[in-house]
């Protein structure tokens, strides 16, 4: 097995580092100006891609621009700002956007260096493949993973003789699974499935091994608990009306509330 280290991200220590230094708009600003700034995924269906046209599309995208209609009025007025996996953070914390909506899963490490409203859904960690010969998670050998990410403890808890391949990027993982480097990726299954809807050779094995709330992630500090509070207000009202679930089922989601 590849060596994997347990510690405290650099991402997270150098955001620890900013947070002082920076003021993100606060809620009495946003109502000022008269719309939301947000930070989403392009790239990661079915969160937040484009279209053939173009457009911005995806479960996260429609919850940034209901989330723009249930605080200003008007669905329309919010900006989406599209980011990398690696600065979906500090978009947040450096003031670039108000809030982030990218497929951030609320953890004890990131509750450091963020605010994180109410899950808006709950994804869990699963296990994918396009080899024909695998058929359950025990035939497994090796099993590519991203590097740094929480799925690796819960990797090495569940398949402790299995050989776990630390990969930098999601197409990194696609690339080992297309030439046979790993016989599978473990990644969160909101993930999963986007690959799934882009090419029906890829198959989920086994059972869901965690699961994992994706939250909206806000700056730290009580100038922004105002901002915080409305969001988990509408985040209530949209998952007590079903407008939540009617969206994940359009968008091909599987809310795990147990395992």
């Amino acid at each position: 097995m590849r060596l994997f280290r347990t510690f405290v991200p650099f991402y997270v220590l150098a955001l620890m580092l900013a947070v002082d230094a920076v003021q993100a708009a606060e809620w009495s600003e946003i109502l000022r100006r008269g719309h939301l700034v947000v930070a989403v995924k392009d790239n990661l269906r079915p969160l937040g891609f484009r279209d053939r046209q173009g457009r911005l599309q995806g479960f996260e995208i429609d919850l940034a621009r209901q989330l723009a209609q249930d605080l200003l009025g008007d669905s329309t007025a919010v900006v989406l700002k599209p980011v990398l996996n690696q600065d979906r953070l500090t978009a947040v914390i450096e003031g670039e956007v108000d809030v982030a909506i990218a497929n951030i899963t609320r953890t004890d490490n990131r509750r450091r260096i963020a605010n994180f409203s109410l899950p808006y859904h709950t994804s869990s960690t699963q296990l994918i493949t396009q080899a024909s010969q695998i058929r359950e998670a025990k035939d497994l050998q090796t099993i590519a993973v991203l590097q740094h990410s929480h799925n690796i403890a819960v990797l090495k808890s569940a398949f402790p003789n299995t050989n776990l391949i630390g990969v930098r990027t999601y197409q990194d993982a696609i690339t080992h699974l297309e030439t046979q480097k790993a016989d599978a990726f473990a990644g969160d299954q909101a993930v999963l499935t986007g690959w799934q809807q882009k090419n029906s050779a890829y198959r989920i094995i086994g059972q869901p091994l965690a699961r994992q709330p994706l939250a909206v992630a806000l700056p730290k500090g009580l100038q922004y608990n105002s901002l915080l509070d409305k969001i988990n207000q509408s985040l209530d009202q949209l998952n007590q009306s079903g407008w939540l679930e009617q969206r994940r089922q359009h968008w091909g989601l599987e809310q795990h509330r147990k395992l």
